[in-house]
This record gives C-alpha cells, structure tokens and sequence, in this order.
C-alpha cells in the first residue's frame, strides 16, 4: 500500500520562495500544485484591465460587481512541466508579475468578497488530498486541518533579490529600492488586513531559508511528510 496522501499548506511572505517549494514537493510526490497567488495576481490584472484601479484608487465595489466575470483556470503546459493560469481562457502567466500588478494585488486581495471566491476555489482544487498549495492564508483560512503546515520566510534583502531575479527573467525591469519598498508595503498590508491575515497558524513549522538551498529546502520538508506519511 502506497504512503497516504496529504495536504500540505505552505503560507509565508513575499518571495520567500513559497512557489518554488510547492511546486518542487508537488512534482517529487506526484501532487497536485496551486498557486494561490497567481489567482489573486490574474484578479488584480483584470481589475487593472478593466478601468477598477485609477490612480491610487481601487473601485471595490465595481470589482465585487464583476467577479461573476472573472473566470480562473490552471492549464498544464508539458513543455515547462507547469500549470499556467487562465483569466477567462487567456495565459496571462506573463503578465501577472510586472510591478503594476506587484503594486496593487495585496489591496485586491484584501477585498473579503474576492478572497471568499477564491478560496472557495482553492478548497474544491485540494479536497481530495494530495495537493501543495502556497499563499498566504493556506494554513489558517484555506485548509485550517492541513496535516503539515509550513510557514516560509526569509530575510528582506535576499528577498528583494530574488524578486529582481524573476523579473529579471522574465524580462520586466524594476530597480532594488523598488522592489524592496513593494514587498514591505505588501507585508505590512498583508498582515494588517480584516480579512484572513496573514499570520503563522499555531501548528506550522517555521521555515528560514535565508541560507538554504532549494535542495536543503526541499530535504527539510520532504522529511517531514515522510513522517506523516510513513506507512504503520
């Protein structure tokens, strides 16, 4: 008999490296992957689409207006071994990262209408077990009985360095004072919001990777499924 399957929760702060973890413990234990915030990031481009963010204002209410028109799907693609959200049948992966959307998902997703969506969404994906799913209230709001919960930071500089890395690689420029105001501001508005904060749940396990390779990382926790997994 194969080792059970579970749900694992990985919550932290921004680019800690929560997506790659998941995704890495995704494909090594045939799991299921979500990106929880790719569906906020694809909520925020279509609000920013769609005239709801002027200026410095985001049209809350003219956004919960149309949230019966925002449609998200995760595609596999086999050429990068991934799944890519869909905003009502379009790709948008590319477009999800660029720093008008970094500016502006914490307050989309701090609208309690929009996060009740998603996370409605995000319970049907995992409720046959077998799934990683990284956010920022995955442990706490999403799957509050998830069997491990990890709970990921790192310091502010090396985070703002690999945000600057992935965008980076995808071609989007940005400079480090930039980006580094962009994640503490997202910290503190992540933290600070009414509805599921982002907070470290009482059972998760805190992990540092400050200075710890993905392989370290992925050691780190791979161990701990093995744990309650482990056939009796």
């Amino acid at each position: 008999m194969p080792p059970r399957k579970i749900t694992i929760a990985i919550d932290g702060y921004s680019s800690c490296g929560k997506s790659t973890i998941a995704r890495a413990l995704a494909a090594r234990l045939h799991y299921n992957y979500v990106d929880t915030g790719a569906m906020y990031r694809a909520v925020t481009l279509y609000a920013l689409r769609n005239g709801l963010i002027n200026g410095k204002q985001l049209d809350e209410e003219g956004l919960i207006d149309e949230l019966d028109q925002v449609h998200i799907q995760f595609l596999f693609n086999p050429e990068t071994q991934a799944s890519e959200i869909l905003l009502n049948d379009e790709n948008v992966e590319q477009y999800i990262r660029q720093m008008d959307v970094n500016d502006w998902v914490s307050q989309v997703s701090a609208v309690g209408e929009v996060r009740r969506k998603m996370v409605k969404i995000q319970q049907e994906l995992g409720k046959g077990k077998g799934i990683a799913m990284d956010g920022r209230d995955i442990g706490t709001t999403v799957f509050p009985d998830a069997e491990l919960k990890i709970f990921m930071t790192a310091e502010t500089n090396i985070r703002t360095q690999r945000r600057l890395d992935e965008m980076d690689s995808k071609g989007i420029s940005a400079n480090f004072e930039q980006v580094r105001d962009n994640l503490l501001q997202r910290d503190l508005e992540d933290m600070s919001r009414a509805e599921s904060p982002l907070r470290k749940a009482d059972d998760a396990i805190i992990l540092d990777n400050s200075n710890l390779s993905r392989e370290q990382q992925l050691d780190f926790v791979l161990k701990l499924v093995d744990q309650l997994t482990v056939k009796s």
